[in-house]
């Protein structure tokens, strides 16, 4: 038979999580789609949306997903993929496993089907203030060097796409907890290592001094071996709960010197 054949004939089985609405019961649905060479998740997604049809061979709704940039930049396509929290547009068909299990991120609400509501990171950024404030909108020249030291490991910091997988895989973040995640906190020291950032440093740690912050993080290190861009979190985490500590002594004591 001949090759070409053979992989028109070729299946690829996908069991997706789904859900009608914010409040509806979850419900599973197969699907077999063509098998090609070379395709990502996201590509069999839009496979299934061309037309929409079950394994059943039942008309049904096309699955709702986000994405953007289609190559690990934005973080918008986190989905669980086999059970492992990761980026759908470089989940590669050819390296997983049969059948392939899509689901949404439990950590977030869900809004339809593998699209949900990331809103609790961002409020998290808002919450320790995760820019630099600017002063009006002149302008006001060249910023104050970083130590190309510091840059080194501030830039990997900087890699963060707010795509919410660590957040999915660390236990301590979870409906009942108020916990805001290992990538705020990790923000919260790329920030405060900025020469311009560190202006604000005292009001960005306070912000995870409190409930919700530094202390609620159980130490099980999911974050770091999860995020898809190897930033290194734990080490974020570490380095700011000697910081906060530095703070706390400061606050005790009143005095900028320590």
């Amino acid at each position: 038979m001949h090759n070409g054949t053979m992989t028109a004939e070729k299946t690829i089985t996908f069991i997706v999580k789904r859900q009608d609405s914010p409040n509806s019961t979850p419900y599973e649905e197969t699907f077999h789609i063509p098998y090609r060479p070379n395709m990502n998740v996201i590509s069999a997604l839009m496979e299934i949306r061309k037309n929409p049809k079950n394994a059943k061979g039942q008309d049904t709704t096309a699955i709702t997903w986000d994405m953007n940039c289609l190559e690990e930049v934005c973080g918008a396509c986190s989905m669980v993929i086999n059970g492992k929290p990761r980026q759908s547009c470089t989940a590669l068909v050819d390296q997983l496993e049969q059948p392939i299990r899509l689901e949404p991120m439990s950590t977030f609400p869900v809004v339809r089907d593998l699209q949900v509501d990331r809103s609790r990171m961002f409020d998290s950024l808002k919450r320790v203030k995760a820019w630099i404030p600017i002063d009006g909108t002149h302008d006001l020249g060249p910023g104050p060097r970083m130590p190309e030291k510091k840059r080194q490991w501030a830039y990997e910091l900087s890699k963060c796409m707010t795509c919410g997988v660590c957040l999915e895989a660390c236990p301590n973040v979870n409906s009942k907890s108020n916990f805001i995640g290992p990538a705020p906190l990790s923000q919260v020291r790329l920030f405060n290592a900025h020469p311009t950032g560190e202006m604000n440093k005292e009001e960005r740690l306070h912000a995870i001094m409190g409930d919700g912050g530094l202390a609620n993080c159980g130490n099980s290190q999911n974050c770091v071996q999860s995020c898809p861009k190897g930033i290194p979190l734990t080490t974020s985490i570490a380095a700011l709960n000697r910081a906060t500590t530095i703070q706390s002594f400061k606050d005790f004591f009143g005095s900028d010197e320590i």
